[in-house]
């Protein structure tokens, strides 16, 4: 399944690729046939990077679940002031162009905080990334506690799509939108939270469980 967040970027390229092949045809021009197949490639590439596999989530209403495809790049404690307002557990999870990057909520609950900042575009794996770069922050209270979790855009990544809206009741697992090419997402949880995962470990959103709630 593709999501529909692709649906124009796939348009507009299948599109300019049958004007350059038309082009190409009625002048011969070589510079015009390569640009034809870098842009052939990139059609391509859009079916595989916009896509949208469903996923079976694990039962435990404690569970937190990856939001994001990914690498764990990072797990740390830091003081996060925005929501949570205390020193929390940090899981940063890194997505390639070659990730779904379908985002999907890690709790149920409802969301308090939402607040979209504008910001540079470093390397998602940057540690200043969090700071400085274009973000969406989002906090969600569950019957567990709170949990805080940014969707970060990187170097190449330039639209941060989220659908959800401040006083909403989500779903774990259910798609809230995506980040457009490589990006990052971090999600932060109390100290007393057992984390599930390990830095470089690959996970998959509305899946893997990257941590548990104590109850």
């Amino acid at each position: 399944m593709i999501t529909k967040d692709g649906y124009k970027i796939i348009l507009y390229t299948g599109l300019l690729e049958i004007l350059l092949l038309a082009a190409s045809y009625l002048t011969s021009s070589v510079f015009l046939w390569i640009l034809t197949g870098i842009i052939g490639v990139l059609f391509i590439f859009h079916f595989f990077f916009f896509r949208d596999p469903e996923r079976q989530m694990p039962a435990g209403d404690a569970f937190i679940i990856s939001p994001a495809d990914g690498t764990i790049i990072k797990i740390d404690e830091i003081d996060e002031p925005l929501y949570l307002k205390e020193k929390v557990q940090r899981v940063a999870i890194f997505m390639s162009v070659f990730n779904a990057h379908i985002n999907r909520n890690p709790v149920e609950g409802t969301v308090e905080f939402l607040e979209h900042k504008n910001g540079q575009f470093l390397a998602a794996f940057a540690d200043k990334a969090l700071d400085v770069n274009e973000r969406t922050e989002i906090g969600v209270n569950t019957k567990y506690g709170k949990i805080f979790f940014v969707q970060i855009a990187g170097l190449i990544a330039r639209r941060i799509v989220c659908r959800l809206q401040p006083g909403e009741n989500i779903q774990k697992g259910e798609r809230f939108g995506m980040i457009k090419y490589s990006s990052r997402v971090d999600v932060f949880l109390p100290l007393s939270a057992k984390i599930n995962v390990s830095v470089k470990d690959k996970v998959r959103a509305g899946e893997t469980i990257i941590g548990e709630f104590k109850s």
